[in-house]
């Protein structure tokens, strides 16, 4: 039998190629979003599937669906677009993890978490292996997105050890690739976008920072295997 499907912020960058990808393998899919990032653009071809089902909504308020399986996707990742909002920012992150873990609870979903390499903080361990904890700033501009993420972390953890909810965890890195926001304020699109218009290239830095970068694809593939993976 196929699955039905929660994506979270499905309207996104990732979240909206998970759900074509998703319906391509004939599952129904639950697509939530409340477009404060994402577009319906992204989803327009998807609309009329039978099996794609587009609700509006805020994860900071609890919902009720019946599903197998929960990709918790719903945060703005761009620093540009999260800091614009970082009260919003932290309740998405926690309000939000809290309400899908408890629906999660009730229909015993397997759940995923979309993470972040930013609960690293600022690492000063390259490449960063899971057992390193990272080297954090609690109360800096980005905090509101690096503290939610370490925060839901905790908080699928939690639920894991408290109630045995069956949960998945990845910290995605740089990803890019087609829908990516021209104005996302990371470092491919912003090269995309000075390329495309003549301008100069900007380097960061001293330029000698590394980056691991990932193509939206692999991403997809790699979320779909954890999610479906029994350790």
């Amino acid at each position: 039998m196929k699955s039905t499907i929660l994506v979270t912020g499905g309207a996104g960058f990732i979240g909206s190629h998970l759900c074509e990808r998703l319906l391509s393998e004939e599952n129904n899919i639950i697509c939530v979003d409340n477009f404060s990032s994402g577009s319906k653009d992204n989803i327009l071809k998807l609309l009329e599937n039978p099996r794609f089902e587009l609700i509006r909504h805020d994860v900071n308020f609890p919902l009720y669906v019946e599903v197998d399986q929960i990709y918790n996707l719903a945060c703005q990742a761009s620093p540009l677009h999260y800091q614009n909002d970082p009260v919003q920012t932290v309740k998405t992150n926690v309000h939000g993890s809290i309400n899908l873990l408890g629906l999660a609870k009730r229909t015993k979903a397997r759940i995923l978490q979309a993470s972040t390499s930013e609960v690293y903080g600022d690492p000063e361990v390259h490449p960063q292996p899971e057992t390193y904890w990272g080297n954090v700033n609690p109360i800096g501009i980005r905090s509101c997105y690096d503290e939610g993420k370490r925060c839901a972390e905790t908080l699928f953890f939690d639920h894991h050890r408290q109630y045995h909810l069956d949960i998945k965890v990845a910290r995605i890195f740089n990803t890019y690739g087609p829908r990516m926001q021209p104005d996302d304020g990371r470092v491919v699109s912003n090269f995309i976008m000075q390329a495309l218009n003549g301008e100069d290239i900007t380097i960061y830095g001293d330029g000698q920072q590394s980056r691991s970068f990932c193509y939206v694809d692999d991403l997809v593939d790699g979320l779909m295997i954890l999610m479906n993976s029994e350790k």
